[in-house]
């Protein structure tokens, strides 16, 4: 990346005064801290009467058309992608692999598609208020979107204990008293069924909930760790739902680690 800057407002006005006093390049170079060669560009650029706003206002007018064009700044290509999505319901996806497979003269990726979109390039008049526009015609109705390796955090809890911490005998499934915890909701979605199976033997337990949340779920489960032999309290490994928010509860009054 090249270390030049590009002369302030300041310096264009400094470079006025001192011209204007008959002050040498030299002499405006090292008061502002420029290389010579700099403000002799600067003084032929604007070979008329220097003006410090002049000089920034061509500056900043040049500089506007600096940068890559945007695709779909493309009228012609900008339309075709409109066809193929709004009236053909292509997706983004398909239609950056067929404009590619066809070797047409627009090569376009999917994401400069999606960016269109979310930013309201292919809108038409939003008929209700708060509507998203034609991002509901997305294959995902509009919803978020994320990166490659992004994990979902929502409606989970942490866990004391990774699966890495986990004894070898219960990986190789070559000990009784280690336990996979899940939960069956049901229907209606307030009751579940509260699961325990044992990685060596697969022997199953279960209980009924009557609600599925921490304290609900939390009782049964204590319910089910009673009725086990303090030898077959190895490990818990539940998953991070909600419902099991409360876990350490169980390891302080059974001693096992989940």
């Amino acid at each position: 990346m090249s270390p030049y800057k590009h002369l302030t407002m300041s310096e264009r006005e400094t470079i006025f005064l001192m011209h204007n006093n008959q002050a040498s390049l030299t002499s405006i170079a090292q008061t502002i801290g420029r290389a010579t060669a700099t403000v002799s560009r600067e003084l032929s650029r604007n070979r008329s009467a220097y003006s410090p706003s002049v000089a920034q206002e061509r500056y900043e007018a040049q500089k506007s058309h600096c940068g890559r064009r945007s695709l779909l700044s493309d009228h012609q290509l900008l339309q075709l992608i409109r066809h193929l999505f709004l009236d053909l319901q292509w997706s983004p996806e398909e239609i950056a692999a067929r404009l590619k497979l066809e070797t047409s003269s627009f090569q376009i990726s999917y994401t400069t598609i999606y960016r269109g979109i979310y930013s309201g390039l292919f809108d038409q008049k939003l008929s209700s208020r708060g509507a998203r526009g034609v991002i509901r015609k997305l294959r995902h109705h509009g919803k978020s979107r994320h990166k490659k390796g992004y994990e979902e955090r929502r409606g989970k809890i942490p866990i004391s204990h990774t699966l890495q911490e986990r004894p070898e005998s219960a990986n190789k499934r070559t000990q009784i008293g280690y336990w996979e915890l899940d939960t069956v909701a049901g229907k209606t979605g307030r009751s579940c069924v509260v699961t325990m199976v044992d990685r060596c033997s697969r022997y199953l337990i279960m209980h009924k909930a009557a609600k599925k949340n921490s304290a609900s779920v939390t009782t049964t489960i204590r319910r089910l760790l009673k009725d086990l032999p303090p030898e077959h309290l190895g490990t818990i490994t539940p998953d991070r739902g909600k419902e099991f928010a409360k876990h350490h509860q169980l390891t302080e009054e059974f001693g096992i680690d989940i």
